[in-house]
């Protein structure tokens, strides 16, 4: 796993110009229910389908399901969304809401999944609409 996280690091810095982190983040495994209380808070379960992946900044700790596969480009490309959310942890920069922080890691996300011929729609049901909502500050 440390040698696809310096890769993925490595990419982000060059294309997107985000600072090295001085350590990766640490990565951790936990069930879909796990992971819907850990977003939505405990007994929140109903979406628990789809939390693919959750960066925790406090802990820096990078959250994936127990069945993420490195041989799958979706799976990876959630990876490479948190490692963006990680590494913007180390930059100086300011967003206005958390929806305009998740811009990048998503564009991010698009980019690495269109280098094995799919999109964030293919993999993940997300489509221009929703991405619009998710990266967009309501106010």
């Amino acid at each position: 796993m440390d040698e696809l996280v310096n890769i993925i690091v490595l990419w982000l810095t060059v294309t997107f110009g985000l600072p090295e982190s001085p350590q990766h983040p640490r990565i951790q495994h936990l069930s879909p229910t796990q992971m819907a209380a850990i977003r939505y808070g405990p007994g929140r379960t109903d979406h628990s389908e789809q939390v693919v992946a959750l960066y925790h900044d406090d802990t820096r700790t990078i959250v994936l399901r127990p069945d993420w596969n490195a041989g799958s480009a979706a799976d990876v490309s959630a990876l490479v969304h948190e490692l963006v959310h990680h590494l913007q942890n180390f930059e100086s920069k300011t967003y206005a809401c958390p929806e305009e922080r998740e811009a990048l890691a998503y564009d991010a996300q698009r980019r690495w999944l269109a280098f094995f011929g799919e999109d964030l729609e293919s993999a993940f049901g997300i489509d221009p609409m929703t991405l619009l909502v998710r990266t967009t500050c309501a106010y």
